[in-house]
């Protein structure tokens, strides 16, 4: 997923604000300044100290470092789902089982990724119920607003902390769990919201999600 406008904040260490790691390259003045006022926040408050003011909204280096460093407490904010009815794909039927939101997500490792958006994990549980086996690329899957924008799947955030193989064919009888990973605006989770998967049709299986 390559950065936009939005502000998208690749971490390549969590403990990097805490002056853990070492980075090749020098910070700029400006994001040096922030980061060091975070470490003193997050000394302050380890002491007993209660939180300042958040980050100046309006600068966005400034608020993508505060939710950085807010990433180890953060909890994923789940979605009830309306229903968990299986949907066909061809063969393959797709059942939903959950829905979350959250600013920061962490892989196996130190590597991490934070949106001032917020990355939409959606999970499925998916088995080929018909005779023969079945493809489905789901590398094309999206999430659908109420308002009909489209959003394709974040594809750094999938490598990082979704499911990695995406598009292959499905044996008889195979199933399997997935975790699909789209990165969208707060104001795109509600009702109405899909989550659209392509057919060999061409047409595109909905599946509710709000």
């Amino acid at each position: 997923m390559s950065p936009s406008p939005r502000g998208l904040a690749v971490l390549l260490c969590a403990a990097a604000l805490l002056g853990g790691c070492k980075k090749e390259e020098q910070p700029a003045p400006t994001e040096d300044r922030t980061l060091e006022k975070l470490r003193q926040e997050v000394d302050r408050v380890n002491q007993g100290g209660a939180p300042t003011a958040a980050p100046d909204e309006t600068d966005p280096n400034s608020r993508l470092a505060g939710l950085a460093a807010g990433q180890d407490q953060e909890r994923p904010r789940t979605y009830a789902l309306p229903s968990k009815e299986k949907v066909k794909v061809d063969t393959l039927a797709l059942r939903p089982t959950g829905l979350e939101s959250l600013h920061s997500l962490r892989g196996t490792g130190k590597v991490a990724l934070t949106t001032d958006e917020l990355f939409l994990r959606v999970t499925l549980d998916a088995e080929n119920v018909g005779p023969q086996s079945v493809y489905v690329p789901f590398s094309t899957a999206r999430v659908v607003d109420a308002g009909g924008k489209e959003y394709p799947l974040a594809r750094d955030a999938q490598t990082l902390a979704g499911t990695r193989t995406l598009d292959h064919t499905w044996e008889s009888a195979q199933s399997e769990s997935m975790d699909l990973l789209f990165e969208v605006p707060p104001a795109a989770i509600g009702p109405g919201m899909s989550l659209l998967i392509p057919t060999s049709s061409g047409e595109s299986a909905r599946i509710p999600l709000q």
